[in-house]
């Protein structure tokens, strides 16, 4: 840089030296200025797409859609996570475990008011765990040991379990387990209650309006008990189902942030990661668990015989779908528990070697020879519309090339849910299963034959029946010694591998694209699925 003194205008006017002088303390203030912008900076509305379009806000008896991601902004969990799900302080701010196992006593944060001016207490953790425990799809399991949450006072909660229940600690994330008024949902029908869809909470963002089809509006909660968080003003989460559409709004600089299927194609993410003003980020979340699969019907006859599945899963190359249909921006695992949960993932199984010929063999020594046409036998394939038909088309060809006629069936999400669930219409499915924070809670809901139920979404769908698994899985889920539960975990692992209920596919790609302004939005294990009481935007 150019000092004023040597500058070839020293006879120019003084309005010229003092406009270089200028320039030169505004050249030293860019210097420093990372180091400035460091700094939270409050102010600024915040665009954030979002899709599908959620049916309530506050994942309190749903966890489908976008109400995970939006009602974490207004009501909170007693605990937040890293990115290790180790727990950190939020409506607790201490907790303890009885030497049994069999009761957490947690201290309250004093001084937290509802945004509604009534004062946060022990009585609203109390209602909201036993609540979470009747309505919630998971919270039946998480909290299934429970058998009272006492309140000795205001600011001291205490959980009592008939058994213990190791995963429960980090069950406690908004996104999971929300906490709620007891003075406004005691004594009411919680399934229909206003406030799932107006809530109110303790959060950081208070709701403001929600119009159908259009947007929701979040405004800054000035009374937060973490001062001065938030430092956004607003959050205006807006619904724009056309993916065409979502990208242009984030390349224009007309949104700010989206995420996973409210996101752009996978096909985009290349170009995207060019462009001057947004980002990639492709961190996923550990609170979460990515994880996809296929899932065989073993209802169907020819499905039963699991060398058929097991001729199958020889013949769909694992490592060429994570290349073809995600763009190789995925994690794949050959494990129902994936990388992402390390501490109990086995990275011993490998996908079944691709081998084609001898999936043929197999199939020809199962009884299931090529007939006129080619053809084997016919098999229907649904897939979640959280995957991609893309998904659904590579297995369709993989199949033909062994002699399967695999039909691919379409569906919106809501119909998709009955024809896999309650109608148990498909002979192969292609899920989007997420392992969560813990496998007792994310994968045991998928292995364990007493999971099995007709019209229960999400759970056992290929009404998959081993004793020795249910034991294991019974046996981890209570065992709170961290080296023999991981040896169970291993050992349900391995025979799940053996027997073929599903091809696992691993983690699906987490792409996060956000203005370059945008800081801080997922500090947490709970990523997008936060508060965004940090976030704010840079200069």
């Amino acid at each position: 840089m150019t000092s004023p003194s040597r500058n070839k205008n020293i006879g120019a006017p003084r309005r010229r030296v003092l406009a270089a002088g200028a320039a030169a303390l505004s050249a030293l203030a860019l210097l420093a200025a990372p180091a400035a912008w460091a700094q939270p900076r409050q102010g600024g509305t915040l665009n954030w797409l979002v899709n599908p379009v959620p049916a309530s806000i506050v994942p309190l008896t749903t966890t489908a859609g976008g109400n995970a991601e939006i009602g974490p902004k207004i009501v909170e969990g007693l605990l937040t996570y890293d990115y290790d799900l180790k727990p950190k302080p939020l409506l607790a701010t201490a907790w303890s475990l009885s030497a049994d196992g069999l009761q957490y006593t947690f201290t309250l944060r004093k001084g937290v008011k509802w945004h509604d001016g009534k004062d946060f207490t022990s009585a609203d953790v109390a209602f909201s765990i036993l609540t979470l425990k009747q309505v919630h799809p998971r919270g039946r399991g998480t909290f299934a040991n429970v058998v009272e949450v006492r309140t000795p006072d205001p600011h001291t909660a205490v959980v009592v379990l008939s058994k213990p229940a190791p995963f429960l600690l980090t069950a406690l994330a908004a996104t999971e387990s929300p906490i709620v008024p007891k003075h406004l949902y005691e004594g009411t029908d919680i399934a229909a209650s206003k406030y799932n869809s107006q809530p109110i909470g303790t959060g950081p963002f208070v709701f403001k309006e929600w119009v159908q089809g259009s947007h929701i509006i979040l405004e800054r909660n000035p009374n937060y008990w973490d001062k001065p968080k938030p430092y956004l003003d607003r959050v205006v989460v807006r619904f724009v189902l056309d993916a065409a559409a979502r990208a242009a709004a984030l390349e224009s600089g007309a949104a700010d942030l989206a995420n996973g299927t409210g996101g752009i194609p996978l096909s985009d993410v290349e170009r995207f990661r060019k462009l001057p003003g947004v980002e990639i980020d492709t961190r996923i979340s550990p609170y979460l668990g990515s994880h996809q699969q296929i899932y065989f019907n073993l209802d169907t006859p020819a499905l039963q015989k699991v060398e058929v599945r097991r001729a199958i899963a020889q013949a769909i190359d694992v490592n060429a779908f994570a290349k073809t249909v995600w763009y190789g921006l995925g994690t794949p695992s050959a494990s129902p528990i994936g990388k992402g949960i390390s501490r109990y993932h086995d990275a011993s199984i490998q996908p079944y070697p691709y081998d084609p010929k001898a999936a043929e063999a197999a199939l020809d020594a199962a009884g299931f020879k090529r007939g006129a046409g080619g053809t084997r036998l016919k098999l229907r394939v649904l897939y979640n519309p959280f995957q991609e038909r893309r998904a659904a088309d590579f297995v369709r060809q993989s199949l033909g090339r062994i002699g399967i006629d695999a039909a691919v069936e379409s569906y919106d999400f809501a119909t998709y849910v009955t024809k896999a669930y309650t109608e148990r219409a498909f002979d192969i499915t292609l899920e989007s299963l997420t392992n969560l924070f813990d496998p007792t809670v994310g994968v045991q809901r998928v292995f364990w034959s007493k999971n099995f139920k007709v019209g229960l979404p999400f759970s056992n769908a290929a009404h998959y029946v081993n004793p020795e698994v249910d034991r294991l899985l019974e046996a981890a889920a209570v065992e709170v010694d961290e080296t023999k539960r991981r040896q169970l975990f291993v050992d349900f692992q391995q025979i799940v591998h053996r027997d073929v209920p599903s091809i696992e596919l691993g983690a699906n790609p987490a792409i996060t694209v956000l203005a370059k302004k945008v800081r801080d939005y997922g500090p947490t294990g709970e990523h997008i699925r936060g508060s965004f009481a940090d976030l704010y935007f840079q200069p």
